[in-house]
């Protein structure tokens, strides 16, 4: 329970991060830890990325587990916050075209028709200080404040499994993106997000890993270089370019 000590580390009202196993499973362990969770207070987010081309094939069965799970989060566990994130098999990342497709028609689904908390994750395949990174990250920015999602989490360059290759950049692009799409209608966010996508969804053979965050950034300022500023406003012309008002 040291956890949830303000002195050992989180606060009751930080989030408690705790993930359903795929695909709507769940063990001891994790029913112990919510439960300890919820004696002491704590807020609760659980997080689950369903699979799409595992258990679950389709666009249509994956958005159907998703939804599932989701529900299972504040029904069966009683969560605060659910985080999303539905995830391709063989791409690794959550802004690819069927993912985005998935993530849409759930939020959709359940903010029409509930009140919960909806979050979701941002996985790109291409890597920081890259154009196509921050492509990945405003097309599902613009999809998941659309969708109705109250929580945008992320970033996670390079499928969140390289080392150093993480930076604020890409959250900015995150936030710059949603806003701009706040109060768009679905029309227009499928037609500016189509656009993006025919820029990079052929690039995934061959996506770029980009830089480090060491060689991007500054040490000691922790300033971005001047290299990524320009990449980030070449991505905002395109983007641009692809229907949005910034």
């Amino acid at each position: 329970m040291s956890a949830s000590m303000v002195n050992n580390g989180l606060r009751g009202c930080d989030c408690h991060e705790c993930s359903q196993m795929n695909e709507l499973k769940v063990n001891s362990s994790f029913m112990n830890m919510i439960a300890g969770w919820h004696l002491s207070g704590d807020t609760i987010m659980i997080e689950q990325m369903p699979i799409m081309g595992g258990y679950v094939s389709s666009v249509e069965e994956t958005a159907i587990c998703d939804v599932a799970a989701t529900l299972a989060s504040f029904v069966l566990f009683n969560c605060d916050i659910h985080l999303d994130g539905p995830v391709h098999i063989r791409w690794g990342n959550t802004s690819n075209r069927e993912c985005l497709q998935v993530a849409a028609h759930a939020a959709r689904a359940l903010d029409t028709n509930t009140d919960v908390l909806l979050a979701n994750q941002y996985y790109t395949i291409a890597g920081p200080c890259t154009e196509m990174c921050l492509l990945e990250v405003a097309a599902q920015a613009i999809v998941d404040t659309v969708s109705g999602r109250e929580l945008l989490s992320g970033v996670a360059p390079g499928k969140g499994v390289l080392q150093d290759r993480a930076t604020g950049l890409e959250a900015r692009m995150l936030g710059e993106a949603s806003s701009a799409a706040c109060g768009m209608s679905i029309e227009a966010a499928n037609s500016i997000v189509d656009s993006i996508l025919h820029r990079y969804e052929l690039n995934y053979h061959s996506a770029p890993m980009g830089k480090k965050f060491q060689e991007c950034y500054d040490l000691d300022t922790l300033r971005p270089s001047q290299e990524y500023l320009d990449i980030y406003e070449n991505a905002m012309h395109t983007i641009s370019l692809c229907g949005m008002d910034f």
